[in-house]
């Protein structure tokens, strides 16, 4: 509306332009208010909502109708013309589901805010089933169905977070079957409402607080079975990716095996009722010992084997020769070691006596070419001695080589094989046929030598 707003059959007055403008002295009036709310709720275009009819009362050509919020405490009243009502191929009633067309209206005289309804359609089984299908295709493409996001349930839990209905006949199975299969096994229960427009938000409430427990291994969703419209909770997009962001194990038992809401694709181990799902999540203890026994008794037989095998084996050692006479192989060695013994001495001394003879060999050759030997055999040196001896030896040597070496008068010196003495020569020896004359003669004359030593 423009600033100069104008009330109908009066002179335009000057007005404030806004709400957040009016004052205790410039208000404005009421009429202006109500103009300017209708104003805006008629520009608000018509909305297709869902809900559950809790109230119809038939007034004429009118009736009038509640709307409650399937998953929440929130409900609207609402008007319908009774000929909308009549074109329903069945009767609405009290409880039903229904989509309707709600287009908002003021009333200026009364200040009152109605929601007419132009089309009401109720929400069939066909039509939820529909709904729920293209819920699941949106989320399965999300990933949230995936198995690689599934985690692995443990082995024994110690303690189960239970969330189920008000005394239901889900828990009390979960419990008893739990309880049979596994005594020592602890619940954390949280009783919630499992149907009904409070139910997803209790849900998520109860698996939000057993998630954030360390102590809670596993959670469980149990309800019985029911109609398509009693399950529709747990087929609530906000309870699906309550789940799917949970980091505690859940397990969904809802129904029987023919029910399949969203819950079970999200849930980390689908069972088929509440029994199977406590028949599924803890052992059975009678089973488990069984197993135990059973483990025992290969783990027996295993080192039964393995000590028999060990023993083949100390005994098949123990029969070899080496160890049943180890000395054996000392006495072998020694024998050997004599033998080698008895020819490494039997080398030795026979090269010992080989190198002996033929020492005796070289010093028989080596004496054989001795002065010795030769003085030995009967030969003698003759040697210059005194003054002449001394001036023969300046040239070089003193031993008698020729006559004329050892005139006659010169004083010789005769080294036989035992010994020396002195002599004189007589001169050169004679010619044939004169007689010999004293003096030393020429070795190797026994008579000579004979001669020499009896002058001397």
């Amino acid at each position: 509306m423009s600033d100069q707003a104008s009330l109908p059959g009066t002179a335009p007055t000057t007005l404030p332009a806004t709400a957040a403008e009016t004052s205790p002295d410039n208000p404005w009036p009421l009429q202006l208010l109500s103009q300017k709310l209708k104003a805006h709720i008629d520009r608000t275009p018509s909305a297709w909502v869902e809900g559950q009819v809790i109230e119809l009362n038939r007034r004429g050509t009118n009736a009038y109708i509640t709307l409650r919020d399937v998953d929440a405490e929130v409900s609207l009243p609402a008007s319908v013309w009774t000929k909308v009502l009549e074109r329903q191929n069945l009767p609405l009633e009290r409880g039903s589901r229904v989509v309707a067309l709600l287009k908002p209206e003021f009333w200026m005289k009364t200040g009152r805010l109605n929601m007419q309804v132009r089309d009401i359609r109720p929400v069939g089984l066909g039509d939820l089933l529909a709904r729920i299908e293209r819920l699941r295709q949106a989320l399965a493409s999300e990933g949230l169905f995936t198995d690689s996001r599934k985690k692995r349930l443990p082995l024994l839990p110690h303690r189960i977070g239970l969330i189920t209905g008000r005394d239901s006949d889900a828990k009390k199975d979960v419990l008893r079957n739990a309880a049979l299969r596994w005594p020592a096994v602890e619940f954390e229960v949280r009783e919630v409402a499992v149907q009904g427009n409070t139910a997803v938000s209790q849900m998520v409430r109860a698996l939000r607080e057993l998630d954030a427990r360390p102590e809670v291994d596993v959670i469980v969703f149990a309800r019985g079975g029911g109609a398509l419209e009693d399950l529709l909770p747990f087929n609530s997009e906000e309870l699906v990716r309550a789940v799917a962001a949970a980091s505690t194990p859940v397990v969904s038992a809802i129904g029987h095996e023919a029910d399949r809401p969203l819950l079970d694709d999200v849930a980390d181990l689908r069972a088929s009722t509440p029994t199977d799902a406590a028949k599924r999540i803890v052992p059975e203890v009678s089973e488990e010992l069984a197993g135990v026994r059973q483990a025992r008794e290969q783990l027996r037989r295993c080192v039964e084997r393995l000590v028999d095998r060990e023993s083949d084996r100390l005994a098949a050692l123990h029969s070899r020769p080496v160890m049943a006479a180890p000395e054996g192989m000392v006495s072998v060695r020694g024998e050997e070691i004599e033998r080698l013994l008895r020819r490494s001495s039997a080398a030795v001394s026979s090269t010992v006596v080989r190198a002996a003879d033929q020492l005796e060999h070289l010093k028989a050759q080596v004496r054989a070419l001795s002065p010795q030997k030769t003085l030995d055999r009967g030969y003698a040196v003759v040697e210059l001695s005194g003054d002449q001896a001394a001036r023969i030896a300046e040239a070089g040597h003193a031993v008698v080589r020729r006559p004329s070496e050892a005139p006659a008068g010169a004083a010789l010196s005769i080294r036989v094989a035992e010994g020396r003495f002195g002599a004189t020569s007589t001169g050169p020896a004679q010619l044939p046929g004169t007689p010999p004359a004293t003096g030393a003669q020429h070795p190797g004359n026994p008579d000579q030598h004979q001669e020499m030593e009896h002058n001397a």
